[in-house]
């Protein structure tokens, strides 16, 4: 069972994006995180082999939140995969900010928002 955790501020792409990795592969078991300040307990609670956020321009959802999330997810799980996902349409400079932490390896993978729920579901199984 690979258990993902999916930290998002739009509630209902974060349902879709659960329901598109189930239906995609019955070896998903997804958790949804109410809000930031609850992930990185919930990462423990799940034992999250890969943890998704969404990066926005807005607190708490800014890359320099993520970072720490992320810093601390991976400090406690070194193996779990840390994948963002970003608007690429009405944030382009935050999507290069992603790309950037990709690049730097600061992150596992990227996903622009925009991409189809197969798509996305495919990047995830590939981790």
């Amino acid at each position: 069972m690979r258990r993902v955790v999916v930290d998002m501020q739009n509630k209902l792409f974060a349902d879709a994006i659960a329901q598109a990795l189930e239906g995609f592969d019955s070896d998903f078991q997804v958790y949804l995180s109410e809000k930031p300040e609850d992930t990185i307990d919930l990462c423990s609670f799940a034992r999250a082999n890969i943890l998704i956020l969404e990066v926005t321009g807005y607190t708490p959802w800014k890359i320099e939140e993520r970072l720490k999330i992320r810093g601390a997810v991976k400090q406690e799980h070194p193996d779990c995969k840390i994948v963002f996902i970003v608007d690429e349409n009405t944030e382009k400079g935050l999507a290069d900010q992603v790309r950037t932490a990709k690049k730097d390896g600061l992150i596992d993978n990227f996903i622009y928002g925009s991409v189809s729920a197969t798509y996305l579901s495919a990047v995830i199984d590939a981790l």
